[in-house]
């Protein structure tokens, strides 16, 4: 929003910079964080921040609609381009905003390769797929290649130092500097024009750290705790938020696919289409919706060229 935190009731120059400092500098980000948050980074009074919050959600009309309503606000939704055509029908037009889209599968199953793709595609404009925004992708694995994003761009006709100095990459080195950066994102992202998050892969760190069954209920509850952070995050700004994911071999499974998607229910209450990729052969890779709010399960080709990702030519 154009208005300034000190346009809401109850902030005046002094709690307006606690919050700013904190990284709370617009009112999206106050109406949708939960306010105990807010006190242990402000140390402002609690019932000061709720009377804050109230006024930032009446600003942002946050509270009852009609279907009607929601059904308007679903028009500010957009999409942006795989590369692939018969991709973009599987996930319903392409990766949508106020939305989580998980992509899980193995290693080389293309899971970087789509999200590098997508931090080109997410710079075009509107009408050519694209989000016409900005780009933050959060490295845990050591797997952005710079240099992919250069061959992409000059593939397509793009102008590759303008597309790589849009996209503002951040190499997380622990689960503790992950979620550190997924909440500079509420500062980052409306200061930045981002309209597409990337966090790959979401996964990596806590299964390296919280190790042992006894240390599981630790991990997906920090897990769980930012993943919804994200959740707000897409919602209040309105972009897309992609997250990679790994697989974990299920031993008792005699039948189907012994891999599943890790994170348990928590990653899979949390993202709102998750995609399961698989390699085939020559290079090509099979997509698969394996759980959305409307996206039917029909498995997709696509192949991984020079130019990013781009359709399977069918026999």
């Amino acid at each position: 929003m154009s208005e300034d935190l000190e346009s809401l009731d109850g902030i005046g120059s002094s709690i307006a910079s606690k919050l700013r400092a904190a990284g709370y500098t617009t009112i999206e980000a106050l109406a949708v964080t939960p306010p105990g948050e807010i006190m242990e980074k402000t140390n402002i009074g609690f019932n000061t921040i709720l009377k804050i919050q109230k006024a930032a959600r009446d600003m942002i009309s946050a509270d009852f609609k009609t279907a009607k309503e929601f059904y308007e606000k679903r028009k500010n939704m957009r999409r942006c381009t795989t590369g692939s055509k018969r991709l973009d029908e599987a996930l319903g037009g392409g990766v949508e905003t106020q939305a989580l889209t998980e992509f899980i599968g193995e290693y080389g199953s293309g899971k970087t390769q789509l999200c590098l793709m997508l931090s080109v595609t997410a710079q075009l404009p509107f009408g050519e797929g694209g989000l016409n925004g900005n780009v933050a992708f959060i490295d845990t694995e050591g797997t952005f290649m710079p240099e992919r994003i250069y061959q992409i761009s000059s593939s397509r006709g793009m102008d590759p130092e303008a597309v790589a100095n849009n996209i503002l990459v951040a190499r997380a080195y622990n689960s503790s500097h992950q979620c550190l950066l997924i909440d500079r994102l509420f500062t980052l992202v409306p200061e930045n024009n981002i309209k597409l998050v990337v966090i790959d892969s979401m996964i990596s760190h806590f299964r390296g750290e919280y190790v042992g069954r006894e240390n599981l209920a630790e991990r997906q509850q920090k897990l769980n705790q930012y993943l919804h952070k994200l959740i707000r995050l897409s919602e209040a700004y309105n972009i897309a938020v992609v997250l990679t994911n790994q697989v974990q071999a299920n031993p008792t499974a005699f039948f189907g696919d012994p891999n599943a998607p890790a994170g348990g229910n928590v990653m899979a209450h949390a993202c709102t289409h998750r995609v399961f990729l698989r390699k085939g052969s020559k290079n090509v890779r099979v997509a698969r919706v394996i759980d959305s709010p409307y996206l039917p399960e029909i498995p997709v080709r696509f192949k991984i060229t020079e130019k990013g990702i781009e359709d399977v030519e069918e026999d």
